[in-house]
């Protein structure tokens, strides 16, 4: 079994992008501050394609909606 970073690295750019889009499971969540909560390794095999992730439209998750690890 591979990494998340293998398995997204075989995606087109546009599969990625899409995948990340607000009000759909998996879609790019952070916190006010900008801390990446859902969306992190496709963000950054992105990031590493050359792609302009800070224009990429998110959901904005405030802290005390989601508990933080033990």
């Amino acid at each position: 079994m591979g990494s998340k970073l293998d398995k997204y690295g075989k995606l087109s750019d546009q599969e990625l992008i899409g995948s990340l889009k607000p009000g759909q499971q998996g879609s790019l969540k952070v916190r006010p501050d900008g801390t990446i909560v859902d969306g992190h390794h496709r963000i950054k095999v992105l990031r590493y394609c050359g792609i302009d992730v800070d224009s990429l439209p998110r959901e904005i998750i405030p802290k005390d909606a989601i508990a933080d690890p033990p």
